[in-house]
């Protein structure tokens, strides 16, 4: 049986924009110039933007908080540098995990001559940073595991000994099913549809809408459509 819980929903319409001839950004919390009383940051999450990027272009993002940083490409590859030092090229079936210091500035690039690409990028303020910045690509391929979740940070796999966000993808067939299980440190959830239709908590969800969910243990969805994507990001108040 699923437990009501509070929630709140936000919809992809709703979502701030920023466009300019050759980049589009949908930001779904506050950001940069984009600033809504109902669009605070979720707990520690504090960024979800979804982003358009021209050929050949690249976007330059300056961090202002300890954070991790998961870059997701949805259509295309991206490149991906920093200030830092590293370097990494990220193709379909792959994600980005940035451990990274506040003063970070952080560099996507569109490596196609003609193709525009789309990618997510989600920022989850790290409380307890105290070991050495660092990135890693992940393997994420969802298309060769359908209808499961596959967990792209947890804690006993990302950098620090403390805490950390646990985030998991999963691509699903219609009416199918899945539960997410939060840990005793995250009990705030906030769930991302990427592509289709979910139900989840019994809240309905398109692509590109969000749900938060406050204080509970675990999170039941299932698939409305097939290919349907969902993106699972566990956190702390």
């Amino acid at each position: 049986m699923i437990t009501q819980t509070k929630a709140k929903i936000f919809l992809a319409d709703e979502r701030g924009r920023n466009e300019i001839a050759w980049f589009r950004s949908y930001s779904t919390f506050n950001f940069g110039k984009y600033e809504h009383e109902n669009k605070k940051a979720f707990g520690s999450l504090y960024v979800l933007n979804d982003d358009t990027l021209a050929a050949g272009k690249s976007l330059r993002l300056y961090v202002e908080k300890d954070s991790y940083i998961l870059l997701i490409p949805v259509v295309g590859a991206i490149h991906y540098t920093d200030s830092n030092g590293n370097a990494a090229s990220l193709h379909a079936g792959e994600v980005q995990l940035c451990n990274v210091q506040e003063g970070t500035t952080i560099t996507v690039s569109n490596p196609y001559e003609t193709e525009t690409i789309n990618f997510l990028h989600v920022w989850v303020r790290n409380n307890t940073f105290f070991s050495l910045p660092q990135t890693r690509t992940i393997s994420c391929d969802i298309n060769r595991h359908h209808n499961q979740l596959i967990t792209i940070v947890k804690p006993n796999n990302a950098f620090a000994e403390t805490y950390k966000p646990i985030i998991a993808m999963g691509k699903y067939d219609g009416r199918r099913e899945g539960v997410f299980k939060l840990t005793k440190d995250t009990h705030m959830l906030f769930a991302f549809v990427i592509e289709g239709a979910f139900e989840v908590q019994s809240r309905l969800l398109h692509a590109r809408d969000g749900l938060g969910l406050w204080d509970l243990d675990e999170v039941e969805f299932e698939a409305l459509s097939n290919e349907a994507i969902i993106l699972l990001i566990a956190c702390e108040r």
